[in-house]
């Protein structure tokens, strides 16, 4: 009797060795275990190997870098090698996706364009121009989002502060809170309410100062654009005013944290209630800085944080007597 020879199908074999992989990938996946300890293993990528945690032992070598082939040894370097072009960003109308032509004339190494050239160039920046901007929406959103970027350089604000006011704008323009109102006071008050969430805020009279529309233009269009969009808006802490405050007067950190714990006091005592928090943490820095021996004057804090040298003295008599009333 012959013996029949069994034969396996090759695409069978294909499959099934196709399995075996998918196997030891996913045995791989799962985690190493090292031949010689039994240990974890674990990815030194800067070296491209694979080692023990336990022992040492290499269990694998010259695994595939997939960084960059250059190196750079500082940000201006890094920026320049780099391939890839800046992240989206909700301060501009586009985002940061479209093209920008630079306005100067000069080619990749730096050397002038000829006048038939820079004429080219010319017509090109502005066919740019027109071409970024396709309808009355993004013309508007351009339009206040350079505001916001203008006010919030004057007021010295933080990079998350104008994305976060660029980006209530954007809801504000997407709901059609805009019409009736000017895009001057939209933006001025989105970028009040950023501030304020942020935690760095500003008094309404600075923000007035920087904004092209007047204090009740912007109070009114910020308590609008707050309670159509349902922005979450915490009551200013006088608090977060002390650190700007002290450091525009030059003051140590001593003052200022007496400052801060004048304010606490005042909150227990509650004599902070119904009362500018500008106008209480100005009178709380002008008490800290007596209390210290540091000299300072009531005119210099009116200066910096532009409050009347009335409401210093008034606050500050009623921040001490709070004091006194605690410590009884």
């Amino acid at each position: 009797m012959s013996e029949r020879t069994h034969t396996r199908h090759p695409a069978a074999n294909r499959e099934r060795t196709d399995e075996q992989q998918t196997e030891q990938e996913t045995e791989a996946d799962e985690g190493l275990s090292c031949p010689e300890c039994g240990g974890h293993v674990i990815q030194d990528e800067e070296h491209g190997e694979t080692v023990c945690a336990d022992c040492g032992l290499v269990v694998e070598e010259d695994s595939v870098d997939r960084g960059p082939e250059w190196r750079a040894f500082d940000a201006a370097e890094k920026d320049k090698k780099s391939r890839v072009g800046a992240p989206t960003t909700n301060t501009m109308h586009d985002k940061g996706l479209s093209t920008n032509i630079d306005w100067r004339d000069q080619d990749a190494y730096g050397r002038s364009l000829g006048s038939r050239q820079r004429q080219k160039m010319r017509r090109l920046r502005k066919w740019n121009e027109r071409f970024r901007t396709r309808d009355s929406k993004e013309r508007n959103l351009k339009q206040a989002l350079g505001e916001i970027d203008r006010m919030a350089s004057a007021l010295g604000l933080p990079d998350n502060v104008r994305e976060t006011a660029s980006v209530i704008y954007r809801r504000a323009l997407d709901e059609d809170l805009l019409p009736g109102r000017s895009i001057e006071g939209v933006s001025t008050a989105c970028t009040y309410a950023a501030a304020r969430m942020a935690g760095v805020p500003r008094s309404l009279d600075e923000i007035a100062d920087v904004s092209r529309v007047s204090k009740d233009e912007v109070a009114r269009t910020y308590r609008y654009v707050v309670r159509e969009l349902k922005l979450e808006v915490k009551p200013a802490d006088p608090e977060q005013y002390v650190p700007r405050f002290a450091s525009s007067l030059d003051l140590s950190d001593e003052s200022e944290m007496r400052a801060k714990q004048l304010l606490r006091n005042a909150k227990e005592q509650g004599v902070h209630s119904g009362k500018s928090p500008v106008g209480l943490a100005a009178a709380a820095v002008y008490a800290a800085a007596l209390l210290t021996n540091e000299k300072t004057t009531q005119a210099a804090v009116s200066e910096v944080a532009d409050i009347s040298e009335v409401t210093i003295r008034n606050r500050y008599h009623e921040l001490l007597e709070a004091e006194e009333g605690l410590v009884a």
